[in-house]
């Protein structure tokens, strides 16, 4: 059994990230104060100390929070049904649709690489998004659908065309159109790599 005092805890932890998430989503890092966080959670600030050393802790948070829940729903999406090519495919307008939602566009494509600094940033896009997109790679060589090309160089080149393609979305006047053509655009860069039949 877990104790009352370990819930307490958790729950604490939790309503000061979904706090920090929902006004650093809003107002962005600069404009959200600790004040502005603990208020909304409804805890005081030495609960938010007990948990976090400060705004930049718990924006890596927040963060991290964003990251898994787009990472989980794609991870579904790819390891889905349908053949290796449509599973990709699927993957591809997922993490386009990911890439329009506000916290996703705030705190990790125009927030973190400045909050954490770029190293840093890159570090943890590697760690959430890399994994996912060299899996799709090698799923895509194993089965044949595309060139048997290397993997790892395959899955890096489309790493970077997957992260530019979210910054041209997020710094868009008009994200839905930017997140149609850059669907477009990696689809059809794909489909050059494909394997043509009985090729």
């Amino acid at each position: 059994m877990r104790s009352r005092r370990v819930d307490y805890t958790e729950s604490t932890r939790q309503a000061l990230v979904s706090s920090a998430l929902d006004l650093f989503t809003k107002r962005g890092y600069a404009g959200t104060s600790l004040e502005a966080i603990v208020k909304r959670a409804r805890v005081t600030k030495g609960a938010l100390y007990h948990h976090f050393s400060g705004k930049q802790a718990l924006f890596e948070a927040a963060f991290d929070q964003v990251e898994t829940r787009a990472m989980d729903g794609l991870t579904e999406v790819v390891a889905g049904e349908g053949t290796a090519w449509e599973r990709a495919m699927a993957g591809i307008q997922a993490y386009v649709g990911v890439c329009l939602e506000p916290s996703y566009q705030r705190i990790v494509i125009h927030e973190a690489p400045v909050v954490m600094g770029w190293e840093r940033w890159r570090e943890a896009e590697e760690h959430f998004s890399y994994g996912l997109v060299r899996a799709m790679v090698e799923a895509l060589v194993d089965a044949g659908e595309i060139e048997p090309l290397p993997v790892e160089v395959t899955a890096r080149i489309l790493f970077g065309a997957l992260s530019a393609g979210a910054e041209t979305i997020a710094s868009s006047s008009d994200p839905k159109k930017a997140a149609a053509e850059v669907r477009k655009t990696i689809v059809t860069v794909m489909e050059g790599m494909r394997r043509k039949a009985g090729g």
